[in-house]
């Protein structure tokens, strides 16, 4: 059996429009929005779950004619922890509405702060970086990181190896790795 594209597609928003809801600031949203994406992972399982067949208890009945148990029991979970969540939610809403009078989640002095520490940071990397020259080999594309060629060591580069005195290619340590 074809999964249905009607189904897919009432899949994908329910998903589309959930992820939405549960972008804003106001809790009653941010619940509907679980809500929807506990909807659409059930409508997912639901698909995955294929034709509908024979019940597994029953001795008779050929292998291939049964159904997967599997999504079903996933389904049963999910709607659970759709459940759950949800009355926790609800009881988020309540304690909010009777503190405040409202349900959107309001910034507060930390919420500025690292908001202002980000500002700052983002314009004094802008500041010390300026805009570099497009010879330059030396520098990368990570902000203050200078980066060396890779070079190859000779003997004399390695403490305690004479220059007379015979390296082993495997015990001597290459130009890129950390020794």
């Amino acid at each position: 059996m074809q999964a249905s594209a009607i189904l897919i597609v009432i899949m994908a928003v329910l998903f589309a429009c959930g992820v939405y809801a549960m972008l804003e600031r106001s809790l009653t949203r941010v619940l509907i929005g679980f809500l929807l994406l506990g909807n659409a992972a059930n409508l997912l399982l639901l698909i995955v779950m294929g034709a509908p067949g024979v019940a597994p208890f029953f001795g008779s009945a050929d292998p291939a004619d049964m159904s997967d148990p599997l999504p079903q029991a996933l389904t049963l979970t999910a709607i659970v922890i759709t459940f759950a969540v949800s009355a926790f939610l609800l009881a988020l809403i309540y304690r909010s509405w009777q503190l405040g009078q409202a349900d959107t989640v309001e910034d507060d002095e930390a919420d500025a702060a690292v908001r202002a520490r980000a500002t700052q940071a983002e314009e004094s990397m802008d500041d010390e970086t300026g805009i570099e020259d497009e010879d330059d080999d030396a520098t990368s594309d990570f902000v203050g990181v200078d980066t060396a060629p890779i070079t190859v060591l000779s003997s004399r580069d390695v403490p305690g190896v004479r220059d007379d005195a015979p390296v082993d290619e495997a015990d001597r340590p290459r130009g890129g790795e950390d020794a």
